[in-house]
């Protein structure tokens, strides 16, 4: 075929190998590339490669897309103190932002004429990815086999099997998506409204049940230490999830809207996330004003719900990103955290910018800056709107 470079969005899984297969056989030249956000060992990768080498890729690429992760998106994420309907750390959404990012990017990078992901039309991943190819490469042409041709599992597995592939693809009892950000898992019982998930079906069961300590160090919003051990951002928040996983900790099941007007249901651990996000909280109401705590709280739920919603590109995720990272200017110290199974304490903080710290009183027992007549003062001006309204309105 003339113009035939394809870049398929490769996960090894159903769907993208009967995509690879199909797509290779009607003679495009495809490129599979699987974006690594923190889900895949190094054991996982050279299995897919081999998957995709024999479902008739012309390349294989895996990209270690972690660093941009961790800059672009899950930054601002605990700049926001990000939780969607306040019990989600937006997991996947947040990876599929950077895996379409990481794919289009390569693709304009190869010069391929098309781009293929293995979405359903009955997902929010359709939208993410149609959205962000779209934005940033209108000259490329999308192609989705699973969403056009509304494919059955059992009809892709019959196809690949008519092409000698008799590999088994045995639905797993439960869905796990694992990330840098978080584990998404789904199952029969998220389907309904009423059954949890049992103990089993999260990849991380508990292993720890003496309490423990650990410490967290911001500096500027950012994570930088550990229990005091330094390292990239990355890295400590993936020491924190070895440490903190092993308490069964932030495990949660997810209600809320999904793109396309229905309500979904998914059920996630998210240790590191949690400790972070919270932890990350606590630090701002000790060093952030009433109203840069009280005007980020909106901004950030707007920017996941953008986020979520796949319009990362539009400019104004940008204006939110520089408002947040301006408000952290003075978000650093640190937070010790006790961690429990199944849960964890928020013991208290330290930072040279506590604002508890200043010299004008102390909550409840003492002012040091004012006078008692200036306090009556003050609460009869703080009053008088509503004493006005009230007076005006009392017979009516």
């Amino acid at each position: 075929m003339k113009d035939s470079k394809l870049v398929l969005a490769y996960s090894g899984g159903l769907d993208t190998s009967y995509s690879l297969r199909k797509l290779s056989k009607e003679g495009y030249e495809v490129h599979a590339v699987s974006i690594n956000t923190g889900g895949f060992s190094k054991i996982e990768i050279q299995d897919i490669e081999k998957k995709a080498y024999q479902m008739g890729a012309h390349l294989y690429k895996n990209i270690d897309a972690l660093d941009p992760f961790y800059d672009k998106i899950v930054k601002y994420l605990i700049y926001g103190n990000v939780l969607r309907n306040n019990t989600y750390p937006l997991s996947v959404s947040a990876e599929r932002i950077i895996q379409a990012v990481e794919i289009v990017t390569y693709a304009k990078a190869i010069g391929a004429t098309y781009i293929a992901h293995g979405s359903t039309g009955a997902g929010n991943d359709q939208v993410r990815f149609d959205m962000i190819f779209q934005v940033m490469a209108p000259e490329i042409k999308i192609i989705t086999l699973i969403r056009d041709n509304q494919l059955s599992r059992e009809d892709e597995i019959e196809y690949l099997k008519t092409q000698g592939i008799d590999v088994p693809w045995e639905k797993a009892k439960y869905s796990i998506n694992q990330g840098l950000w978080g584990t998404s898992v789904g199952g029969s019982e998220t389907l309904t409204s009423d059954l949890p998930l049992p103990d089993s079906a999260y990849p991380s069961p508990l292993k720890k049940e003496k309490e423990e300590t650990v410490s967290l160090k911001f500096t500027h919003g950012e994570l930088t230490e550990v229990n005091g051990e330094t390292g990239s951002p990355v890295a400590l928040i993936q020491n924190l999830q070895e440490r903190a996983k092993q308490y069964a900790i932030g495990r949660d099941i997810h209600v809320g809207d999904t793109i396309i007007g229905i309500k979904g249901r998914v059920g996630f651990e998210a240790a590191a996330p949690t400790l972070i996000i919270k932890a990350h909280h606590l630090l701002e109401k000790h060093t952030l004003s009433k109203w840069q705590q009280f005007q980020k709280e909106q901004l950030a739920n707007f920017y996941g719900m953008q986020l979520h919603e796949g319009h990362y590109l539009d400019p104004v995720m940008r204006d939110m990103e520089a408002f947040m990272e301006s408000s952290q200017k003075q978000v650093t110290g640190t937070v010790f955290i006790k961690l429990h199974p199944y849960r964890f304490e928020l013991l208290g903080i330290q930072s040279p910018n506590d604002l508890m710290q200043a010299e004008f009183g102390s909550y409840g027992e003492m002012n040091k800056g004012w006078t008692a007549e200036e306090a009556k003062g003050f609460i009869k001006l703080t009053a008088n709107a509503t004493k006005i309204y009230q007076h005006l309105n009392q017979e009516k």
